[in-house]
């Protein structure tokens, strides 16, 4: 019998809770539930470290097609820090495997703006982002708002909010010269 997602993410949750968290017996069911998070288009930071916490106390459990799943998923959620936080828990052999190299290298590429040099570099990996459920919308998302911010020169804090550039912060002074006959001002005036 297959769990929903939400039944599933519950109880990831309670595994996620004290001791357990680090027991290597429950390192299948996360992994089900990082395939599932793919399968479904969801995502759980989480969980997702938990993994590969496993994976750096367990080197003996580590998967690779586990590991790319998550910096993929992890690649949906930019402009978040996730992506460079999962890479810092894989060990540096594991990130010159194949799939995870690739994978690094186009994360690299988003997070550096080369989005033609992404997108060329995706189309000749395809198979990287098989059951990948929604990672070019997501990846879409990110690479539009990162287009406007540098057309517009908007701004990002360290919240993750971006601040639209507006005119009231552009105010430029203007110079108005006005030329009055002095002759012209007289002849209507009262003041000459």
């Amino acid at each position: 019998m297959s769990l929903s997602f939400e039944q599933m993410r519950a109880n990831v949750g309670k595994l996620l809770r004290g001791i357990d968290r680090y027991n290597p017996e429950n390192l299948a069911t996360l992994e089900r539930y990082v395939e599932t998070q793919a399968r479904e288009n969801a995502y759980d930071l989480e969980a997702n470290l938990a993994v590969l916490k496993l994976y750096q106390f367990n080197p003996a459990y580590f998967q690779t097609q586990v590991t790319s799943q998550i910096l993929l998923k992890a690649l949906t959620n930019l402009p978040h820090t996730d992506f460079t936080l999962c890479k810092c828990m894989i060990d540096q052999t594991h990130q010159e495997e194949r799939p995870i190299r690739q994978i690094l290298y186009l994360g690299n590429l988003l997070e550096t703006c080369h989005f033609q040099s992404f997108w060329t570099s995706l189309e000749e990996n395809r198979e990287l982002i098989d059951g990948i459920t929604g990672f070019e919308d997501s990846v879409r998302k990110y690479t539009q708002v990162k287009v406007w911010m540098n057309k517009y020169g908007w701004t990002e804090n360290e919240d993750g909010q971006i601040f639209i550039y507006n005119q009231e912060e552009s105010v430029k002074p203007k110079n108005i010269v006005e030329k009055i006959d002095f002759e012209s001002e007289c002849s209507s005036a009262w003041l000459c």
